[in-house]
């Protein structure tokens, strides 16, 4: 059984209002991931993502190569400990 992780990504490119963070909303559902996706002010979008490290791995694998709106041009990621309290996956 896969230990629990919390990762975070930050996604570089034309990737804020083209629907970005609704399609990494719905693949971390399908995934079945806790978490959320937000704009930033730079025009990155964050993306927080809780649960086993290999689904977490599906959500970074999609981010950097899947059929993503917009552009992505990179995405870098750190990984820790899940802090827990998500109820589903927002848009913020």
């Amino acid at each position: 059984m896969s230990e629990d992780v919390r990762m975070t990504a930050w996604v570089r490119g034309a990737v804020q209002q083209v629907g970005f963070r609704w399609w990494t909303r719905s693949r971390a559902l399908e995934i079945g991931l806790l978490g959320y996706a937000s704009n930033l002010g730079d025009g990155r979008v964050q993306v927080v993502a809780e649960g086993s490290r290999e689904d977490c791995g599906r959500l970074l694998e999609l981010l950097r190569h899947g059929d993503t709106p917009g552009r992505v041009d990179g995405v870098t990621e750190i990984w820790g400990s899940p802090e827990g309290g998500y109820l589903g996956f927002a848009i913020r």
